[in-house]
Parts: structure tokens; C-alpha cells; sequence
């Protein structure tokens, strides 16, 4: 294939200059991107920040899984403009409807679809003619033209990028919204503990007036309705994190009432970070339904973007209730209390017992959110903002509007309340210690586990002593394991 023609040049056919100007840019664009995540990975371990630089390493694993799907898809580019196939498979769930075509033999579908999508011919990528007339030879049509593999490579590349900023920009938003947890936090160390003792009926707590004012069963639906509107405006009040910081302390480290609960909570979210920027595989499976689902006529996305958003009121409604059932929990034993209220974590609050599950469903808000977001753009890039892809104008600003208040929704008032509603259900997160006991116990486990393998290895009567001995020193190592937890910072 010489050059000129209107053909694409090959390399051969290059001149040598172009082709090393070309790869060094982009090797030097690659280099500074790697030295920046590593000074940033060095900045982060300085910090003491291990979860953001284990996100960053999160991170990484995505841009190389990215750059493996890229590598796929251009070295199968080739193999797959061979695969000919009928074309009455062509004309079914197709994204766009295809112009009239003049002769059964002379029009590729493929081509055409997306011809009419951008308004008018687009020159396909090295390979594609040859693709083409391969098929056209059988009387068939390629499977998925070179240009459709490049666009839809590019899709998930921007796809990618965009969650993770997008994630990103939500958490940080939802640790902004905590700041004022932090004066009081601040407030409640410099409290005196033993300063206020004095007996108070359950209902004089302003905790109990704001979530429960009655018996009655009404007050069940009175409190989900609360619930609804009240992720919209304060959904955290100084009352609340009080009340529920007393509660996951008494529960989990009663020895030390002066835990600072909220530099915990800040390591869970940010451990939590790691696992809301990454994409899963059922991640994956989602988008694979979505492509699929963009059916001409159909309009699913503009149901489907609708479900993200109903996902995340309920799921903050669901977060302020069990605040509410904290209330009512203690409100129904209806006695005096002495010093301040204690509120009694459990599972039972949560949807199956399981905490997790709310991560669950916060992490497939923000990647549905992401799809829409990075779809929109790509679409308005690559195609138009009047091509058929995209479909009716009011559907496309519509779907982009609610993705856009999900992720706001998210940052300013579902991510704050996970973030301490999370913890109180009957176990901690391990990010309860810090990294220096951390370390320790790491290494109190792996001394533990030899002494018990050699143990094992020594079962015999004379080494009865031994074993005794080692059991002690078990013992001992238990003792100083309760002390270093009493001393949680």
C-alpha cells in the first residue's frame, strides 16, 4: 500500500524523523506522568497517608488494566475487520437508524451507521479498507470496522478517567463537608468527663427531641419522611455526632473515652477511597449492559440515569433513619440517665446486616454517574450534539443534570453521613489503629504464629516445659496487645 492515493501511508513509507519525534513526545509525556505519581506516592508515605497511597496504587492497577484493553484492541483491530458476518445481523439493536441504502452489495451497514451518525463519511483507521473489501469479496460485512474499535477504546479510556475524578472529587468534597465535625471533636476532648453527671429524664436530651417526639405508631412514617428531607439540610448535627460517638466508643473501647473518633473516621473513609475509585468487575458487567442497552427508539438511558439518583435518596434516607432508630431505640426505655446519652450500636439497623452494602451502593452511584457524564461528552466530541446517537436534545441535558445533582447529592450529604453512620453496627474497621500499632501487632501476629508452629513441630513429652513456656509467653503478649489498644490515638 504506497502512499498518496487518499490511502493511509504506512510505516514504511515514513519518514524516520516523524516516526522518532513522534515516539519521543510521547515517551516523554509517559515519563513525567510516571515521576509525578511517584513523587506523589513518596509525598503521601512522608505524610503518614498509607490509604490515599494505597488508592494511588489502586490507581495504577486501572491504568494498567486501561493500557491493556488498548493493547488488545489494537492488535486485535486487524483480526476483527476480518470477521464477516451476514448483514441482516447488522440491522438489529442498533444505536442509530441507518440511511436507506441504494444496493444490498455496495454499502457496508456498519459504515453507514456511523456515517449518518457523525452527518457525513469519516476516513477509517489503517487496515479498514482492506477489512472491508475483504468481506465485501464474501457478499458479507465486517463484524466491527477498525474506526468502531478505536472510538469504542477511546470510550472506555474516558470512561475510566472520568470516575476516578469524578470519585475523587466527591470524596474530598465529603471530608470538606466534615471539617465542623473536627471543632467538635476538638470540643468534646477539652470537655471535662466527669463534669457533667447530672441525671436527666431521656426526653430532655436535645438528641432524643430531635429524632423522637412520641410513642405512637405514626411516628414510624413521620420519621422515614424526616429522614427523606433531612439529607437535604443538615444532615449531621453536633447532637448527632455526639451521640453517636459516645455510642461506638462505649461499645468498642470503653477504656478510653477520650478515642479521637474522628481521626478514625477520616482513615475509614479514605480507606474506603481506595475501593470507590477502583472498577470492579461487576463494574464491567454494568457497562457492558448499558453499550447494549443504547437501542435507537428505546430510551433507556434516560430511565436508567433516573435509577442512580433514586438509589442515593433512599440510600440517604436509609443512612438519617437508623440515626432516627439510634433515638427511638433509647427513647422507648423511657427512664433517667445519668452523664451524657449512650446510643447502642447494631447491625440490625442495617439493610441484612451488612454496613458494607451502603459502600455497595454508593460505589455504583458514582460509576453510574461517571458513564453518563463521560458518555455525554464523548458523544458531543466524537459525533455532535445533533447526531442521532445522542438523541433528543431535552433527553441528553436531562440525563446530564441528574447525574451532575447525584454527584453533588453525594459529596455534600450521602458520603458525610456513611461516613459515621457506617460504624455503627456491631464490629470496627482495622482502621481503628493507628500505624504505629498497627505495625505491632502485624508483628506480635507473626511472632505469635512461629511460636505456635514450633509448637507443633516440637509435640513431644520432654518439650512439655518448652510449650508451657512458649504458652506463657502467649499470655504475656495478650497483656500487652489490651495496652497498646487502650492507647488508640
Amino acid at each position: 500500500m504506497a502512499g498518496g492515493g487518499g490511502k493511509a501511508r504506512p510505516l514504511e513509507f515514513t519518514p524516520t524523523w516523524i516516526v522518532a519525534s513522534v515516539c519521543s513526545i510521547i515517551v516523554i509525556i509517559s515519563l513525567i506522568f510516571e515521576r509525578l505519581l511517584h513523587h506523589l506516592g513518596k509525598r503521601l508515605m512522608r505524610s503518614r497517608k498509607k490509604p490515599l497511597y494505597e488508592t494511588l496504587l489502586k490507581v495504577k492497577e486501572e491504568l494498567m488494566l486501561l493500557g491493556f484493553i488498548s493493547l488488545l484492541l489494537n492488535v486485535l483491530q486487524g483480526p476483527m475487520g476480518r470477521w464477516c458476518v451476514n448483514p441482516d445481523i447488522m440491522r438489529h439493536l442498533l444505536p442509530c437508524k441507518p440511511p436507506p441504502r441504494a444496493s444490498r452489495d455496495t454499502e457496508h451497514l456498519g459504515d453507514a451507521l456511523f456515517a449518518g451518525a457523525m452527518g457525513g463519511a469519516r476516513r477509517l483507521l489503517a487496515g479498514g479498507d482492506d477489512s472491508e473489501d475483504y468481506c465485501m469479496q464474501k457478499g458479507k460485512v465486517s463484524l466491527l470496522s477498525a474506526e468502531a474499535i478505536h472510538e469504542l477504546h477511546i470510550f472506555i479510556f474516558v470512561l475510566a478517567v472520568t470516575h476516578f475524578v469524578l470519585s475523587a472529587i466527591t470524596v474530598l468534597l465529603g471530608i470538606a463537608q466534615t471539617r465542623n465535625w473536627q471543632h467538635w471533636e476538638t470540643k468534646i476532648q477539652e470537655k471535662d468527663v466527669d463534669a457533667s453527671q447530672m441525671i436527666k429524664h431521656v426526653q430532655e436530651f436535645k438528641f432524643i427531641q430531635d429524632h423522637f417526639r412520641g410513642h405512637r405508631k405514626r411516628w414510624k412514617t413521620v420519621g422515614w419522611m424526616r429522614s427523606f428531607f433531612k439529607q437535604f439540610y443538615g444532615s449531621v448535627t453536633k447532637e448527632d455526632y455526639t451521640a453517636m460517638r459516645l455510642g461506638f466508643i462505649m461499645k468498642h473501647c470503653s477504656g478510653n473515652p477520650k478515642f479521637r473518633f474522628y481521626n478514625y473516621m477520616i482513615r475509614a473513609l479514605e480507606v474506603d477511597f481506595r475501593k470507590v475509585v477502583g472498577i470492579s468487575w461487576y463494574l464491567w458487567a454494568m457497562l457492558m449492559i448499558l453499550l447494549v442497552l443504547n437501542v435507537q427508539g428505546w430510551y433507556v438511558y434516560i430511565w436508567i440515569s433516573l435509577v442512580p439518583f433514586i438509589i442515593l435518596l433512599v440510600v440517604g434516607s436509609k443512612l438519617e433513619h437508623i440515626i432516627t432508630e439510634l433515638a427511638y431505640e433509647v427513647a422507648q426505655k423511657n427512664r433517667p440517665i445519668q452523664g451524657d446519652l449512650v446510643v447502642a450500636p447494631s447491625d440490625d439497623f442495617f439493610w441484612f446486616r451488612q454496613p458494607k452494602l451502603v459502600l455497595l451502593l454508593i460505589h455504583i452511584v458514582l460509576f453510574q454517574n461517571a458513564f453518563e457524564i463521560a458518555f455525554f461528552f464523548w458523544l458531543l466530541v466524537t459525533y455532535g450534539f445533533k447526531s442521532c446517537i445522542m438523541g433528543k436534545p431535552a433527553y441528553a441535558i436531562t440525563r446530564v443534570v441528574i447525574s451532575v445533582l447525584s454527584q453533588l447529592l453525594c459529596g455534600y450529604s450521602t458520603l458525610p453521613l456513611y461516613a459515621i453512620v457506617s460504624h455503627m453496627g456491631n464490629s470496627f474497621k482495622k482502621s481503628i489503629f493507628d500505624d504505629n500499632v498497627t505495625e505491632g501487632l502485624a508483628i506480635w501476629a507473626e511472632k505469635a504464629r512461629r511460636r505456635r508452629t514450633t509448637v507443633y513441630a516440637t509435640n513431644s513429652p520432654t518439650d512439655e516445659a518448652n510449650s508451657g513456656e512458649i504458652q506463657m509467653q502467649n499470655t504475656r503478649d495478650t497483656s500487652l496487645l489490651e495496652q497498646g489498644t487502650a492507647r488508640i490515638v
